[in-house]
């Protein structure tokens, strides 16, 4: 066996050998210490200082990397929202990719300083988030844990894979490229065979309801989805929606600021199904 598949040094370290994959959630917030005591409060989360400056915020749940937090809605004015992140080759070359195909770069590329940022829509209006750069040291684990993990409620989920398969590389014969399948009436994504996306139709254009629009959610698993409910109205957040679903309870909670973000007690299988 080649030694390189299986040493430690052979983790992907870098946005380029996991391109087209999300790398990352992140919260757009007003203010940190805000967002730290609802967070730390609702989702049993601690904290510790980001490696991109000062504006940021790594969340770790016992011990364990699960997303980030960086007051930059004000200064970039963007509402407050959780992003994900999708991992690039090249950030300027991907940007161009959007732009061609009827999307939008609303901010950056932006500077870091383990590499570039940017924020784009899709062509429904979608926001989501390009990283071209380094990976935090435990990419892997995050990813096959699965602590968070991006869904995309859209208009046609066919429509929107082609898109963001022809900006992303998805389903190419690049080597390493993620997988596409249509299972269900959703559009799965799976990267070195583990589930990192899923892509639903049924989302109104221009529904005045920013939760029936086309947007990404971002999902985080918890132990217990009614004790992050309790908690989530105990400290000025709010309650848009619960429900039951085949996979377990589920809730859609907004933070004071207004971020929205999905919790559920499990979660789609990591590996295949």
């Amino acid at each position: 066996m080649d030694k390189h598949t299986t040493e430690p040094s052979a983790r992907p370290t870098t946005s380029d050998e996991v391109f087209g994959a999300p790398s990352w959630v992140s919260l757009m917030a007003r203010d940190l210490n805000a967002s730290q005591d609802f967070y730390g409060a609702v989702m049993g989360w601690e904290f510790r200082p980001g490696q991109l400056g000062e504006d940021f915020l790594l969340a770790l749940d016992r011990g364990s990397p699960v997303a980030g937090l960086g007051a930059l809605a004000t200064a970039l004015q963007v509402s407050v929202t959780w992003i994900p992140y999708f991992a690039v080759t090249d950030l300027d070359q991907t940007a161009a990719r959007v732009r061609e195909r009827s999307g939008t770069m609303a901010v950056g590329p932006l500077s870091f300083v383990l590499g570039r940022g940017a924020l784009a829509a899709d062509r429904d209006g979608a926001a989501f988030g390009l990283w071209e750069g380094q990976l935090l040291p435990e990419w892997v684990e995050w990813r096959d844990h699965a602590p968070a993990w991006a869904g995309l409620h859209t208009r046609d989920a066919f429509e929107a894979a082609i898109f963001y398969g022809e900006v992303l590389e998805w389903g190419t014969e690049r080597p390493g490229a993620c997988e596409v399948e249509y299972v269900d009436g959703e559009v799965v994504l799976r990267s070195d065979g583990h589930v990192v996306a899923r892509l639903s139709s049924g989302a109104l254009e221009n529904a005045p309801d920013p939760l029936v629009r086309p947007h990404w959610v971002v999902h985080f698993r918890v132990p217990d989805v009614a004790r992050c409910i309790a908690a989530c109205h105990a400290h000025g957040g709010s309650v848009t929606e619960e429900r039951t679903t085949p996979l377990g309870p589920e809730a859609t909670l907004r933070d004071p600021d207004g971020g929205i973000f999905t919790v559920n007690e499990v979660i789609p299988p990591a590996g295949p199904s």
